[in-house]
């Protein structure tokens, strides 16, 4: 796992595309979590937040949402996960099951997912600790600590 100060200018303009999402699920009523999948080359393959609270889908996470707007891609290891949030293992795992080369994570600080395991099976992990994302989850959960113990599985 690293942060390259190199790379900071880079993945903050991908991490703005996730946070934008993160936004919108937060005033949809839904929890703000936010992730983009991007190509090769930076271009855009599809965007989506947290929607579970809004559809009612438990498997709808902000990953999940993003990877799906994306569409079928012939392959993903040189594609590029941005969420605001380190992933949840349901979500580390799509990451694993498709081989997903990178993943650009907001903040780690409110929750710590699966993103050391993704990083020892061999995806680059860029951590951000980014103070955007750690402001929108803790308002989250000081305001919906019952939602949030939902979504993770511990309600």
């Amino acid at each position: 796992m690293r942060m390259d100060p190199d790379d900071r200018p880079e993945v903050r303009e991908l991490l703005a595309v996730a946070v934008a999402e993160a936004r919108a699920g937060l005033a949809e009523g839904g929890i703000p979590i936010g992730a983009a999948l991007f190509g090769p080359g930076g271009e855009l393959l599809g965007r989506g937040h947290n929607r579970r609270v809004q559809d009612g889908d438990p498997s709808m996470h902000a990953e999940t949402a993003a990877f799906r707007a994306a569409g079928r891609q012939r392959g993903y290891r040189r594609t590029t996960m941005v969420t605001t949030l380190s992933p949840c293992w349901y979500c580390s795992g799509l990451v694993r099951q498709f081989g997903i080369g990178r993943v650009v994570i907001g903040e780690a600080q409110t929750f710590a997912g699966g993103h050391d395991w993704l990083a020892e099976h061999g995806v680059e992990v860029i951590l951000l600790d980014d103070p955007e994302c750690v402001g929108l989850m803790r308002a989250f959960l000081a305001d919906r600590p019952e939602l949030w113990a939902e979504d993770i599985g511990e309600e």
